[in-house]
Parts: structure tokens; sequence; C-alpha cells
């Protein structure tokens, strides 16, 4: 059951965890100020402490509570509420406004009920949570008990729901396609000798960073290899900059994408700036790396996408075609053989300022963004 009803004029005591917050009226939860004022006639001991707190059913934007209670003045109890707090973090994002305490009230209902709201709940954030019994006066104050134990949980990602919603707006703005034949990727001159030497000639694949919508099932979890494979329009060849190093190494589109390979959406972001780019995920079918996907994020036909495909044309070659309109960032899950292709240095010039390592998301961009946390 979502957590229903309103309650105003609430006086409380002063939560378990410090902070201040405006009121604000929602249509099934109001978040309301905090203060030191205790109920008038003194009876908080009256009504039962909430007990045994117990977190299920957690997403990125909501979460099931159920406690237990003595079964004195029971009957007396009207409201309950919730104080939910976001634990602190050294390394917030700089570009949001300071992270406020939220309490939540909610008319008594039977338990468990659901608190749900983008608004205070993001993806993969822990949270603390205690709880108070309340009883509301015909006056419209509240005689309310002593506050639970803090309880602490961890929301999660976005669900294959949530990033199919990111998928259909990266859809609207991916532009037609272009043709390409090599996928590349940049890095400086001791990343490949360290291959080379210590990792018998291969790439091998390393956790994703956390670029990108914070809610990801891929940042910090799946293990690949980044590629490009975006091509200039006048020329129809991979730009000659970039943020990465000055070395490049290029392999031919259909030693990484064929027919058994399977290709997964992962993400669709930007960086305060009017580039988008788009996370896809290579993986061979029955590798790791494919039963890792398989269970989180929404499969793409290769033949047949807005993003990167890969068709068969008359002589029975294989043809590939990029998205113009957004910057596609290729996640190949397996280690890759340099001998499959060339290291070359770029002529052009090596734009730091473009590096997505650790980028975070916009959180105010309307085109990038869905309505369950950043």
């Amino acid at each position: 059951m979502e957590v229903p009803g309103l309650a105003h004029n609430i006086t409380s005591p002063l939560s378990p965890c410090e902070g201040m917050i405006k009121d604000l009226s929602l249509d099934s939860i109001q978040l309301c100020e905090r203060d030191d004022s205790k109920s008038q006639d003194g009876s908080m001991e009256e009504l039962p402490v909430p007990q045994n707190i117990k977190i299920s059913n957690i997403t990125c934007d909501s979460f099931k509570i159920c406690w237990d209670m003595e079964a004195r003045s029971k009957e007396r109890i009207t409201h309950y509420f919730i104080d939910l707090n976001k634990k602190e973090n050294k390394n917030s994002n700089k570009f949001k406004h300071k992270d406020v305490p939220t309490k939540l009230v909610a008319k008594a209902v039977p338990l468990p009920m659901t608190v749900r709201g983008h608004w205070f709940l993001s993806p993969r954030t822990e949270y603390t949570v205690a709880v108070q019994t309340a009883s509301k006066q015909t006056d419209g104050d509240y005689t309310v008990s002593e506050w639970s134990e803090i309880i602490e949980f961890c929301t999660a990602d976005y669900s294959t729901v949530h990033l199919n919603q990111l998928l259909e707006k990266a859809e609207v703005i991916a532009g037609r396609m272009l043709r390409f034949s090599v996928f590349y990727r940049n890095q400086h001159e001791e990343y490949f000798n360290h291959a080379r030497e210590a990792q018998d000639n291969r790439m091998m694949p390393s956790v994703k960073d956390n670029s990108g919508s914070h809610g990801s099932p891929i940042s910090g979890k799946l293990e690949g290899i980044f590629f490009s494979c975006n091509t200039e329009f006048n020329t129809g060849k991979p730009p000659q900059d970039s943020p990465y190093g000055r070395l490049r190494f290029e392999v031919r589109a259909d030693a990484l994408f064929n027919p058994d390979t399977n290709l997964y959406f992962g993400d669709f972001y930007c960086m305060y700036t009017a580039y988008h780019y788009v996370i896809l995920v290579l993986a061979p079918r029955g590798s790791r790396g494919d039963d890792f996907c398989k269970q989180r994020l929404p499969a793409l036909d290769i033949g047949n996408n807005r993003f990167l495909t890969c068709k068969q044309d008359e002589d029975g070659g294989l043809v590939f075609h990029h998205a113009q309109d957004v910057i596609l960032e290729v996640i190949y899950t397996e280690p890759v053989d340099l001998a499959l292709g060339t290291v070359a240095e770029i002529s052009g010039h090596q734009l730091m300022s473009l590096s997505t390592v650790n980028a975070k998301k916009d959180p105010s961009c309307k085109t990038c963004n869905i309505s369950v946390g950043r």
C-alpha cells in the first residue's frame, strides 16, 4: 500500500537526525517541518514506539517498511511519522543542491506500506530511517511516541523498466545512421606496453567507472573495454582528436560485432554540455558479460535499432552503421588481442575536456533524465 493521506500543522519531538526543510504538500505524502515542540498533554510515552523495523522490496525510488508495536494505546494511533535521511557522502555532486532530511507523514494503515517518491529517493543511495507513531488531537496538534531505532538501507539500481524509458528518450535524438568499419580505443603508450608485457599482448576488461546515470546497473559492476566507433561526417573515418591518449588501437568491426554477439543498451546521459552519450554493451553470446547483461539491461536487435547495427549485404558480408547525433561508448566484455588490429599515433589533439571518466550526469537535463532520480 502506498503512503496515503496528508497531515497539517504538525508539532513533534526533534527527529533523530538534524535538519529543517520547508513544508511541501503532495498527493500521497506530506514532507513537513521539524521543530522542538512536544505535544501539549505530555503523553508521549502512552503511544507505542515502533520496534524491529524491517525494510523490504527496495527499488531505485521506493521501499516497503513495517515494524512491530506493543498493543497499548494502539487504537489511538492515527498517523506515522517516517524520518528519512540521506547518509553523508563526501564525494557528492557539487552541482546539486545540498541534500536535506525528509520527514514523511502517513495515515495509519495496515503494514507493510510502500514509501515511493523520486523527489526524495535517488537510486543506489544509502539512507537512514526512523519512525514515530502519532495521534492527532482535536486541536490539530499531535501526541507522538519516542523515535524508533535508526535503520540503514540502500536503494537499488535502475530496473529494465527504467532503462527502457532512457532507451526511448535516447532513440528520439539518435539521428540518422552512418556507415563505419572499425572500432577504436585511444590510450597512452604505457597502457599498450603493459598489455604487451604483462597481459600476454591483450587488453583486459576492467570495472566500469561511475560515469553516467547514478542508477545505472553497470557502473562499478560490469567489466569491459571501452571502444568508440563514431566517424566524422565529411570523411567517414574516426576523428583524429581524442581525450584519452595519442595512441589508437583500431580493429575491424566484425572482430567484435557479429551475429555471435549480443548487443545491450546501458545508459544515456550528458555532462552539462550539448553532447549526449549512449553506452552500449557488446557481449559474445554465452560469455560471462552476456549473462550479466541479460539479467539487467534491455537487449537490442543487432540488425534493427537506432544506435549500432550489423547487417549482411547482398554478397553475404557484414555492414555496420552507427547513430550520427549521439556519441557512442561501446563496452566489449571480453579480452581483446592487440594482434587483431593496429596501434598508431593520431595526428590530432588530446582534448582532455571531452573525457567522460567518472563524469557526473547533468540532473537538470530534460532530454536524458527520467523521473526516478538521477
